[in-house]
């Protein structure tokens, strides 16, 4: 990659956010405590906007037995992505390559009415991918990810109301993160892929898709050989600063799994009906999303998101108390603050350090003595002497309002 455009490799190491080790191995980046404070966050964000919307959330492991991914068809068609099986006496265990088939036992272990539906399952949850060595780099290729998956059990007349409210809640968290999507795409089958034999299951769920963008008044493009190995999907493309894309948040409708499951749902007739599974994901795996927020913003995360969202700089060893005291105020309202004395080096030098850090608040003899604060923005903006609890409400508004803004 060009020097001169933003790497997520080269920042994450130099803002301490992530590294690798050969000993852990090969794609399995460990996150440092910065690193895992963004990843939290985001985490966090995923789940309260996915509560908001409806959904409950679950915890599943990330073994299966083989038999399972038999059933769903990943071991026929994407047995080549998959850790080869682990015996465990006289079973075999895989390190799962996806979350679905263990969202359709979850549904399946309860019986369900029509008005229960649309019951939407959530879970941020790892997988396991063998990719090869080849082709691993930073935290966009890994071999261990963490999904931010969820499976939506609907009515067919549900499952395009549903699909499009994935696609708003994706622009909604894309606007939260300041990134923005370069195309959507519709991924079709292509010749000789690994494909689920059912004609009428993809024109079915390609219809459906097409519905839901067209209703959605969002323009897309169609693509063969990208769909998924049981059905179409849309694909919501991000690129880095080389122009490179990647899909980043994905949205299926699924008739597949369904049966193959045997996943009913009792209907107002009373009978038995094979219900519609909406796959989506908001923001796809946390690695490649937050790979993919450092190269967007070079570094400087929303406010929000920050690992730091506060430095306190008292200018001299006189102002240390009040500016620990700052320090102290930050933290019981929940912001990320930190204390950069003046054993750390100059005021300058400080504060060219803390040049990614979305607020500074410098504390001289002036504003020691008024209960004041100089306020310093991250992009420049000096709005000036503040007294300290306006400014800690300020900046507490902005972080609670998310979005890129720092400042009213």
């Amino acid at each position: 990659m060009n020097d001169a455009l933003p790497d997520h490799r080269r920042l994450g190491r130099e803002l301490g956010l992530f590294d690798t080790d050969p000993l852990m191995g090969a794609g399995l980046p460990y996150w440092l405590p910065d690193g895992a404070v963004v990843r939290h966050t985001l985490e966090e964000y995923i789940r309260e906007a996915e509560r908001r919307a409806g959904y409950r959330h679950v915890y599943s492991p990330a073994l299966g037995k083989r038999e399972l991914y038999e059933i769903s068809g990943h071991w026929d068609h994407y047995s080549d992505d998959m850790y080869p099986p682990m015996k465990l006496g006289a079973e075999e265990v895989v390190l799962r390559p996806s979350l679905c088939p263990h969202h359709a036992l979850i549904y399946r272990s309860r019986s369900h009415s029509y008005r229960e539906l649309p019951l939407r399952v959530a879970e941020l949850g790892s997988m396991h991918r063998a990719e090869l060595s080849g082709v691993l780099g930073g935290l966009t290729r890994v071999r261990a990810i963490q999904l931010n998956d969820a499976h939506i059990f609907c009515t067919l007349d549900q499952a395009v109301q549903e699909a499009r409210a994935a696609l708003e809640l994706i622009a909604r968290a894309y606007a939260d993160l300041g990134i923005e999507a370069v195309r959507h795409r519709l991924s079709l089958p292509g010749e000789g892929g690994e494909y689920v034999a059912d004609p009428a299951l993809w024109r079915r769920a390609t219809e459906l898709l097409r519905q839901v963008l067209d209703e959605s008044g969002i323009g897309h493009e169609e693509a063969e050989g990208e769909a998924a190995f049981y059905g179409p999907k849309i694909d919501v493309q991000i690129a880095d600063p080389a122009g490179r894309e990647s899909t980043l948040s994905t949205v299926q409708i699924d008739f597949h799994q369904p049966a193959r499951f045997d996943l009913h749902y009792i209907g107002a007739d009373g009978a038995k009906h094979r219900p519609v599974m909406v796959h989506r994901s908001i923001i796809g795996s946390v690695e490649r999303a937050v790979a993919h927020l450092i190269e967007a913003h070079a570094g400087a995360l929303p406010a929000w998101l920050a690992p730091v969202q506060l430095v306190v700089l008292p200018v001299a060893g006189e102002q240390v108390e009040q500016a620990a005291a700052l320090v102290r105020e930050a933290l019981a309202l929940g912001l990320r603050a930190e204390l950069a004395g003046p054993e750390e080096g100059t005021l300058g030098a400080r504060i060219r350090a803390a040049r990614l850090v979305p607020y500074q608040a410098v504390i001289g003899a002036r504003e020691a003595g008024a209960g004041l604060a100089a306020v310093r923005l991250r992009d420049g903006r000096r709005p000036g002497g503040l007294p300290v609890p306006e400014l800690l409400s300020r900046i507490a508004q902005r972080v609670s309002a998310r979005g890129t803004a720092l400042w009213e």
